[in-house]
This record gives C-alpha cells, sequence and structure tokens, in this order.
C-alpha cells in the first residue's frame, strides 16, 4: 500500500475557507501519471498539484484540473510556493511548469509567508472569433471593450460589462459555455482604476464558476492597459469568487507599453488549512 500526502490551502485570501481551493501532493515520485488525473478528480477542486523534481528550479509541478492537465495555472503556482518555500525557507522560489519557470517573491511577517507574487508568462493576443454566440451564451448585449483572448498557458477571454452589478447578476447557459474549448475560461469584468469586479466560467474544463483565476488576473491588467483603462506600471485590485461563497482578493500588473509587454505580475495571499493522506 502507497501512502500520498498532500496540503490544503486556500489562496487569493489571508481567511480560511475562502478563495481557491488547492490541493497540493508535496512528494509525487512514486504516484503514477495516470494516477494523478484520478487524484485530481477525486479532490474535485479547481485544480490539483503534483510536486515533482526539478533540474531548471526548485521544483516541479503539474497542475491537473478535474478533467485536464494544464501547462499553467495561477492559484496552483502561488499556492503551491506557499507550501514548499515555507520549509525551505526561501524568500524567492522557482516553480518549474510547462509554460517555464515561474519566479514567486515571498513576503514575510517573521517566518510566515504573508504575500507572494509570481511573474506570469507573457500572454499571447488575438480577437475572439465567435464573440457574438459568446455574449448569447452570457445572456448579454454587448462588451465595452473588444472581446478578445490572451493565452498565457491557459486561454482566457474577456467580456468587459458596464457595472459590477451586472457582473454579479449574472446567470450565464453553462451548458452552452461547456461546448467551448476545456482550456478557455470565460471572464466577465467590471470596474474603474484600480478595482476591478470578475468572474470566471470554464464548464468545458470542470469548472462551472472559479473562485480566483490567476492565470486570468495578469492578462486582465494587459488587457486593461492596452485598452486604455489604466497606466502600464499601474497595479489592479480584482475582486472574485463572491457569489459562490469563496471570496478572493487579487493583485496584477503589467510593466512595458502597446508596442513590447516586459512583465506582468500577479500577486495574493494563501493560508493552510488542511493535511492529509491517500493510502491505495
Amino acid at each position: 500500500m502507497a501512502t500520498f500526502r498532500y496540503v490544503v490551502c486556500d489562496v487569493f485570501t489571508d481567511t480560511p475557507l475562502a478563495g481557491n481551493q488547492l490541493a497540493v501532493f508535496t512528494d509525487a515520485r512514486e504516484i503514477p501519471d495516470d494516477m494523478m488525473q484520478s487524484l485530481a478528480r477525486e479532490m474535485n477542486f479547481s485544480e490539483t498539484v503534483f510536486v515533482l523534481p526539478s533540474d531548471d528550479g526548485h521544483a516541479r509541478i503539474r497542475i491537473f484540473t478535474p478533467t485536464n492537465e494544464m501547462l499553467f495555472a495561477g492559484h496552483p503556482t502561488l499556492g503551491s510556493a506557499f507550501v514548499l518555500a515555507g520549509p525551505l525557507q526561501l524568500d524567492e522560489i522557482r516553480l518549474e511548469t510547462g509554460k517555464g519557470v515561474i519566479p514567486v517573491r515571498l513576503e514575510r511577517e517573521g517566518a510566515r509567508i504573508i504575500f507572494g507574487r509570481m511573474e506570469q508568462p507573457l500572454p499571447t493576443i488575438e480577437a475572439y472569433a465567435e464573440a457574438d454566440t459568446l455574449l448569447e451564451a452570457l445572456g448579454v448585449e454587448r462588451s465595452e471593450l473588444p472581446v478578445e483572448v490572451y493565452d498565457n498557458g491557459m486561454g482566457h477571454v474577456y467580456v468587459t460589462l458596464g457595472s459590477e452589478e451586472e457582473v454579479a447578476a449574472l446567470k450565464p447557459d453553462l451548458s452552452r459555455l461547456s461546448d467551448l474549448p476545456p482550456m478557455l475560461g470565460v471572464n466577465t469584468i467590471a470596474g474603474a482604476g484600480s478595482r476591478w469586479k470578475t468572474r470566471m466560467f470554464a464548464p468545458g474544463g470542470g469548472v462551472a464558476e472559479d473562485p480566483a483565476t490567476g492565470s486570468a488576473a495578469g492578462p486582465l491588467a494587459v488587457h486593461l492597459a492596452r485598452h486604455g483603462r489604466i497606466g502600464y506600471g499601474d497595479e489592479i485590485v480584482i475582486s472574485q469568487g463572491a457569489e459562490i461563497g469563496r471570496p478572493s482578493t487579487l493583485y496584477a500588473r503589467v510593466e512595458g507599453s502597446a508596442d513590447k509587454l516586459e512583465k506582468v505580475e500577479v500577486g495574493g495571499s494563501a493560508v493552510v488549512v488542511a493535511r492529509g493522506e491517500f493510502r491505495l
């Protein structure tokens, strides 16, 4: 009988039982590849991480939703940094993902990590060809900014509404959204200045609505800067998850210009809430 230990943390919050849940299997060397997907399905969180040795970083992480493996995702990277960097006493941890090595800088109060900031892969950008169909599935008439897709290892499309109240009131047709590619998140956003609200739906990937989407937060800052809603270098504060009882707070900023992106950073807190093991 093999024993596989895991840690559960809530990410993009400093409050237990809020934020986005994450399971981290801290030593996955003896877990077969096909069992990783089964364990992720068993945990049934938005994502589950399996930690392996790395030649390029402090650790390699493989990230699974209940139905698919992902090249990169935000809250699993940040949560893994909190889980792994604590015992290692690191101020920066470098995590190898399917999109390369992601550095995560960490802030502490005493020995306790209180905040982390990751440098994300620079996204590709293109217009979304099925914008009208997407708006119909969301039940909205228009987007205030162009409907575009950003891909940093996870694809995200953005629909901008007129107010945070409109975002909160959305009742999308999840059956229609589930026909979208599994690695495409649908983000509905509203806000002004440094404060933004978002909801993210990805039923095709096994996540009806995500409490906190770190991989979408960086491209959101890019989207807003490209279309003049914020300045390059400005940090935004993103609220997400309240509608499903998991309030979350994410911080994002982009450096560079419209002609050349230089750096995309996303930050937040996390808190460990449970430890356990599978005996299989």
